[in-house]
């Protein structure tokens, strides 16, 4: 069976002492568009958009930082405590998406705090932007041929010659699927509803959608922790269950409150 061989070069452009990279211009590229729908989603809300570069760092920073703690201390925790100075070198990459989630949650709560906003209706409006981002990221990880499947003789594997010359589960290209359905859904759910609805329940569907998809296609993964674990999961599993449960339970007291509302 003929496979389909990925040899992209995750550099784009190469100056030498400085790289534009496939994943960076993905990454940036996730978080400028998101402004963008920041910008649609306040006026749509009569609200005044001013303050989204200043949310748009906080979520950067929130972002690369938890995800970076969240890889050292998560699936590397035995190297980085012996090499704690390789922490700050983002460059040799590492990033964890459960983190990731976790630095977006606490710099849209400080941000909310220090602006006066409602910390509910900004969590639950980033959900869209989210998701987008969720999307590129995945395929930033495509370009950068990481995060990979696991072997497989199914007619859709890649062969990613730049790390050997098996057939693989495209996972990266299966989360990047997932969570573009997701932005689709959350688009069509946000112009449908009322805000109020709105607000309760995206944070709910986000953390329950993303997470169950991360726990299934986790099967389809290679390990990529470096050390063993007891448990029946792998650590990206046991890292989402938290995010599963919670999405359930707020999913629960959304409903109901909607429900109360109406009545």
């Amino acid at each position: 069976m003929d496979y389909y061989i990925w040899n992209v070069n995750p550099i784009l452009i190469d100056f030498g002492i400085l790289q534009l990279r496939w994943y960076g211009l993905l990454f940036v590229g996730a978080f400028l568009i998101g402004v963008q729908i920041g910008h649609w989603i306040y006026k749509k809300e009569g609200r005044d958009p001013a303050l989204l570069d200043t949310l748009l760092i906080y979520i950067m920073v929130g972002t690369i930082v938890g995800a970076r703690l969240m890889h050292c201390l998560a699936y590397e925790p035995a190297y980085y405590l012996e090499n704690p100075i390789e922490i700050f070198m983002i460059q040799k990459g590492g990033l964890a998406s459960h983190g990731g989630l976790l630095g977006v949650v606490l710099a849209v709560y400080l941000f909310a705090r220090r602006h006066n906003e409602s910390y509910l209706w900004l969590l639950s409006r980033t959900a869209i932007p989210g998701a987008l981002a969720a999307t590129f990221i995945r395929l930033g990880n495509l370009f950068n041929s990481e995060i990979l499947g696991k072997p497989t003789d199914m007619p859709w594997g890649i062969i990613f010659s730049r790390v050997d010359m098996t057939p693989r589960h495209p996972v990266q290209l299966y989360e990047a699927l997932a969570y573009f359905f997701l932005l689709i859904v959350l688009l069509i759910v946000y112009k449908k509803s009322k805000p109020e609805f709105v607000t309760k329940i995206f944070p709910a569907i986000f953390f329950t959608y993303v997470f169950t998809v991360r726990f299934f296609l986790e099967y389809t993964k290679t390990i990529q922790a470096h050390y063993a674990t007891e448990l029946p999961f792998n650590t990206g599993q046991v890292l989402s269950i938290p995010f599963i449960l919670l999405g359930i339970i707020w999913t629960i007291w959304a409903l109901k409150s909607e429900k109360t509302t109406l009545s």
